[in-house]
């Protein structure tokens, strides 16, 4: 089977030398073609931090094995990390935590084991990147959540928690707070969860699970999250069992499938052969398994396991009173290690069942969508315009445009009613969103809203504007703070 291979920027080309000459002593049954991608191909001019060649021979292979990468700073560009999972629809990011015997913890010393996976919705939320300066002083950022999105992270991590024989699935949301973006993802949680009676289903607001997370870390088993929620808790977690340079990274999706050392690229450290490749060579084995190469997945994890064990480390983790030793040391003695098994968390023979790989030949972008409700109705309009005026002032220009259609609810400054009614204490911004809504709550059309936007913007810059949604009867809205 061939994979793609990029060495990545920083200690990249290093820790992947090291993770490849293990898997070449182990006789892992894999042949690699090496890509073009990161911040010297960023360089270079290419915007996407890859060559088409790159874009090509990933798309062609279907898997893609990754050191960390850089993207360059104040150039106006995409991570390319985040390009990459994007563009293939890499919508679930599985992270696994685990005490590693050897990698000193508060938990560890405590007695306290941690087996917890993390799977973080990977294409949606806030790393749509969609941002807008409204005003001088107003940037916005659009926060997509979608309901197909949802569905597909949320029933990867049910049918992952299955294979994993898990006992709890846990959503972490803020849907008490937005109560539309992070309602959507938990209430799609539940219905998936019907579907899994095996499975305790339960919720927790993200808050409370962080809190939860450094606390009782054990009971938790698998945790599924939006995009920057999970990336947050994630890293919270890796904290929990020795920091990143012991965090796998896999980025599943339904065509293309990512794996990766989530660390950075270490410059400081580049070309001096200390780093620690384990993240690295932890994601490595869980694209083995994902390839269905159980027998060489087990023998390097039980490998590296038995070498931290025994007190081999590499400068950044492990008994000061043991001396470190060098990236190629480190990969050395796993590979002297193989056949022998740890005392703890040894990992059990299982034979090979390689996966046949698929070739995609898609002739039309997938459109994702649910079944749309019966009614769809518009039922008013925000406008979101650019004013320092009072909130009386604004108001006043408003009610000489709404007219025989239309009654002005509210206008809210970041957030907060301000108008009919507020307090005095609370501070302004010179952005407004004026709400609209039809009298009687009679359906109105887009030329309606277009009539009235011709009206608004003869008083002010309107900045945006967002149309007033129902779906039977069921408002797609939210109200104002205070409202």
């Amino acid at each position: 089977m061939k994979i793609a291979v990029a060495k990545g920027d920083g200690i990249g080309p290093e820790i992947m030398d090291a993770v490849l000459g293990i898997f070449k002593a182990a006789d892992v049954p894999l042949e690699y073609e090496f890509v073009d991608m990161g911040k010297w191909v960023f360089d270079k001019g290419f915007s996407n931090g890859m060559t088409p060649e790159a874009q090509q021979t990933i798309e062609s292979l279907g898997f893609l094995f990754k050191g960390p990468m850089e993207t360059p700073k104040g150039k106006g560009v995409k991570s390319i990390n985040v390009t990459a999972r994007k563009t293939w629809n890499t919508y679930a990011n599985k992270r696994v935590f685990r005490t590693l015997h050897g990698v000193d913890t508060v938990f560890s010393k405590a007695g306290i084991p941690i087996d917890i996976t993390i799977v973080r919705e990977n294409i949606e939320d806030t790393y749509g990147g969609i941002e807008h300066m409204l005003t001088h002083d107003v940037a916005l950022s659009r926060r997509f959540i979608t309901r197909p999105g949802s569905e597909q992270v949320i029933r990867y991590a049910f049918e992952m928690a299955l294979k994993k024989e898990a006992k709890r699935i846990t959503c972490g949301h803020k849907a008490n707070i937005m109560k539309l973006t992070d309602g959507l993802f938990l209430e799609v949680f539940y219905e998936v969860a019907k579907e899994y009676p095996s499975l305790k289903a339960d919720d927790v607001i993200v808050d409370d699970l962080c809190m939860k997370l450094v606390t009782r870390p054990d009971v938790f088993d698998v945790v599924v999250l939006t995009n920057l929620q999970g990336d947050i808790v994630s890293d919270l977690c890796a904290g929990l069992v020795g920091g990143l340079g012991f965090a796998p990274s896999a980025n599943i999706g339904d065509h293309i499938c990512i794996f990766e050392a989530v660390h950075g690229t270490a410059p400081d450290i580049t070309g001096k052969n200390i780093a620690n490749p384990t993240a690295l060579l932890l994601s490595g084995i869980t694209m083995l398994r994902h390839l269905g190469l159980m027998e060489s997945a087990v023998t390097i994890e039980n490998a590296l396991l038995y070498t931290l064990e025994t007190g081999v480390h590499t400068g950044d983790f492990g008994d000061k009173n043991i001396p470190s030793v060098n990236t190629t040391q480190f990969s050395d003695a796993i590979i002297a290690n193989f056949g022998k098994v740890p005392q703890l968390n040894a990992r059990h023979a299982l034979p090979n069942k390689p996966i046949t790989p698929t070739v995609f030949n898609l002739k039309h972008n997938p459109m994702l969508e649910s079944v749309e409700a019966h009614a769809d109705t518009i039922v008013g309009v925000d406008f979101f315009v650019a004013s320092n005026e009072q909130p009386n002032a604004v108001a006043e220009k408003m009610l000489l445009h709404t007219g025989d259609l239309f009654k002005l609810v509210t206008i809210s400054n970041r957030g907060t009613q301000v108008w009919p009614k507020g307090s005095i204490f609370t501070n302004l911004i010179n952005q407004y969103r004026c709400r609209c809504e039809s009298i009687g709550d009679a359906p109105l059309t887009q030329t309606d809203i277009l009539e009235l936007y011709k009206k608004v913007m003869g008083s002010f810059k309107v900045c945006s504007l967002e149309l007033l949604n129902m779906w039977d009867g069921k408002k797609g809205y939210s109200l104002a703070q205070g409202q």
